[in-house]
């Protein structure tokens, strides 16, 4: 059974683990480790995560196989751009849980979340080059633009954005 917890500030350690976990696998054949490195600092330092805890912009949630297995972890933002939109900004999950359906049933609880927040869309940004760009596919988000992003020291973040209907 999965379940998914709003996230406490004493969770970012956790966060963390999950990240240093899935981002060398997820972008470790699409980055460069210098770039890794740079973006993990830049959203995942002790600092960045309590800045984007305590704004409360993006709502954390950790999600729980089991309630006691921490296995990934969301960060969501409903009424994004003033919109009835849910952006999801991060969604994680341990690699040794994907391919069991548990991405599936994880976007459809933020779509249980998104739709109690008065959204009518669900949105998000992926690498190019990802290979979860077949699995958003896959669960019925479209391609709806071609972004690149300057994060600084000369990186960009090649990304398409995705919307699925609720």
């Amino acid at each position: 059974m999965i379940t998914i917890t709003e996230a406490t500030i004493s969770d970012i350690e956790q966060i963390q683990n999950i990240v240093y976990i899935t981002w060398p696998i997820t972008y470790g054949e699409i980055l460069s480790n210098e770039q890794l490195d740079y973006m993990l600092d830049l959203f995942y330092s002790d600092e960045a995560l309590t800045l984007q805890y305590n704004k409360k912009e993006q709502l954390f949630y950790m999600i729980y196989e089991d309630q006691t297995d921490n296995i990934g972890f969301i960060g969501i933002e409903h009424n994004y751009n003033g919109e009835a939109v849910t952006k999801i900004h991060k969604i994680y999950l341990l690699p040794e849980t994907q391919g069991k359906g548990i991405g599936k049933k994880v976007i459809d609880e933020i779509g249980i979340l998104a739709l109690k927040n008065n959204s009518k869309t669900l949105l998000l940004n992926v690498n190019r080059f990802n290979s979860a760009l077949g699995f958003y596919k896959k669960i019925g988000f479209e391609v709806i633009d071609e972004v690149n992003i300057e994060i600084g020291n000369g990186y960009l973040m090649e990304d398409y954005v995705m919307e699925k209907k609720i």
